[in-house]
């Protein structure tokens, strides 16, 4: 089906156009907020409302045009907006409460999915010292594969407007990048001196101390001489 055809029928509210609409970019959608939530399921939740929010708005789409991929990442990408506000706002109301008694957690989950969770906190800590926007762009252009026409599109900002957003974060990235590799650096250097000191201060054996298959060896028999 064409692009153009596709529009049409979404803009009629065709259900099922906007059924395989959803097979097409759920996963697409669900991977770009997990990239900028850094949380499966907010991801989840960012996803359920992206396509929400397109249903709701379809009468918006374009006639004409290409793909409707940038069209849905684009609402996404607010809605994952919204959800950090929103995470923030939480953080800050629950940071000026008592703290609450402590519960044993025994959710069990699997280890697919922990690791997922691992690999999205580890992204999400480099892009968190990012900005908002360059965060964004690096995210749509980087990991959802799209142009900058298609990224500019996506955000409602002139394409230069991404290339200049997309140069500052791999810029920065590229920084935090040295940053990380010399903290390693100055860790493993640490351990190794901390290993030597160790085994340093370690007790040797004394003079004329035998060792081994040797000092077995040298023991007397018990028996005797025969």
């Amino acid at each position: 089906m064409e692009d153009n055809e596709v529009r049409e029928r979404i803009r009629a509210g065709d259900r099922e156009a906007f059924g395989d609409l959803y097979d097409r970019y759920a996963r697409t959608v669900h991977q770009h907020a997990a990239h900028l939530t850094g949380d499966l399921s907010a991801a989840e939740d960012v996803m359920s409302e992206t396509f929400l929010a397109a249903w709701r708005t379809r009468d918006q789409v374009r006639a004409e045009g290409g793909p409707l991929g940038p069209w849905l990442l684009g609402i996404a990408t607010n809605k994952a907006r919204n959800h950090r506000r929103g995470v923030g706002r939480r953080l800050a109301f629950l940071a000026r409460q008592p703290k609450p008694e402590e519960t044993a957690d025994f959710a069990e989950a699997s280890a697919e999915r922990l690791d997922h969770q691992r690999e999205l906190a580890a992204v999400r800590a480099v892009l968190d010292r990012l900005r908002g926007p360059e965060r964004e762009v690096l995210a749509l252009c980087v990991w959802a594969g799209l142009d900058y026409a298609q990224t500019a599109d996506a955000l409602g900002v002139p394409v230069g407007t991404v290339r200049s957003r997309l140069s500052r974060a791999r810029k920065r990235l590229r920084a935090l990048a040295g940053e990380r590799l010399a903290q390693e650096e100055r860790e493993a250097r640490e351990a190794r001196e901390a290993r030597e000191a160790r085994e340093a201060r370690e007790p040797g054996r004394g003079r004329g101390e035998v060792g081994g298959r040797a000092a077995i060896v040298a023991l007397p028999s018990e028996r005797g001489p025969r």
